[in-house]
């Protein structure tokens, strides 16, 4: 499996370094992003807004090709393409961004925002900002973050309470964090990546997963799993990553129009993310999804130990009581 997924990221950046991340045509900057979306969710919109924005903004001098549903690889893989400059821009979620800046470790502890207000002001703010740039050294730039909702757990089996996922295999993100939530929960995490999931599912290579009510319903896994628990257990944004070597090509103009397109995509997105929860939570009904929304504390005091164990940690511990302490 190793082999054929070296053979595979070979592959693509033998294509990408034909294509190169960020290039002049006529004058033009263009620069290339790819993501695993599919074309209808809303950050995919997002992004889509921002590319126009940026064209806007720089009188047509600087345009952003997007390529989505994993055209150009998973999350992980399109961040080792940005890593070598092969590749402009990506969009992960910060689950996964943990591997590479480990202070982001933070965003998948339980229950860390009290609500989506609380959350939206810490990732708008002084500590946001800062943990924005925290993959930095790793040639990844922060530029915003997106909203992706609060995770909750669905199955082919039901659930409505943390003792219903004792012993179900679940898929996780390749996330250490999310890992141990899994298993704090008595559940057994399997790391598998989001385009290979649906065939998992039907596979019962694992029996659920976890994510956000648009990402449920846009994968079509309500096809396969027909119980669907509104926990709300993590909220991990979705991060706009560009690579510092195409960063530090662009003049402090160029890098100033990227930034403002991206901030206001961020902000448009927020609008139609709150459409799409609305929406999926009523198709996946009338698809006949069984929605069940439990008593999370019982969720709270099975994943207490995971903050003392991030407590232990002077930084991570600073971290969180800043994040806790804001409005």
């Amino acid at each position: 499996m190793k082999i054929l997924k070296k053979q595979r990221l070979l592959i693509l950046l033998g294509i990408l370094v034909m294509l190169a991340g960020c290039e002049a045509k006529d004058q033009t900057k263009v620069i290339r992003l790819g993501h695993g979306l599919d074309t209808s969710h809303p950050v995919h919109k997002a992004m889509l807004f921002m590319a126009q924005r940026l064209e806007e903004k720089s009188g047509g001098s600087m345009t952003i090709d997007i390529y989505p549903n994993q055209q150009l690889g998973s999350e992980r893989e399109c961040l080792e393409l940005l890593q070598i400059g092969s590749l402009g821009m990506t969009k992960v979620s910060t689950g996964v961004l943990e591997n590479f800046a480990a202070e982001l470790k933070v965003f998948g502890l339980p229950f860390l925002f009290r609500d989506r207000e609380h959350r939206f002001n810490v990732l708008e703010g002084e500590i946001g900002q800062k943990l924005l740039l925290a993959s930095e050294r790793n040639r990844l730039r922060g530029l915003t973050f997106y909203d992706a909702g609060s995770r909750s757990f669905y199955s082919t089996e039901p659930i409505k309470n943390p003792d219903d996922l004792a012993g179900q295999k679940i898929r996780v993100m390749e996330s250490q964090t999310a890992m141990n939530m899994v298993k704090n929960l008595g559940g057994s995490p399997t790391p598998i990546s989001w385009g290979e999931l649906y065939t998992a599912l039907q596979q019962g290579i694992v029996d659920g997963a976890e994510n956000n009510l648009p990402s449920f319903y846009l994968s079509y896994h309500y096809e396969v799993c027909k119980y669907f628990m509104v926990d709300e257990h993590t909220a991990l944004p979705d991060e706009l990553i560009v690579s510092t070597a195409i960063w530090n090509k662009l003049t402090t103009q160029q890098q100033d129009w990227l930034k403002e397109a991206a901030v206001e995509s961020a902000e448009y997105e927020k609008t139609i993310w709150r459409e799409a929860e609305l929406h999926a939570l009523e198709e996946i009904q009338k698809a006949g999804v069984e929605v069940t929304y439990p008593d999370k504390e019982a969720f709270r005091e099975k994943v207490a130990p995971m903050y003392d164990k991030f407590k232990e940690d002077p930084v991570m511990k600073k971290t969180i009581e800043a994040i806790q302490a804001v409005d």
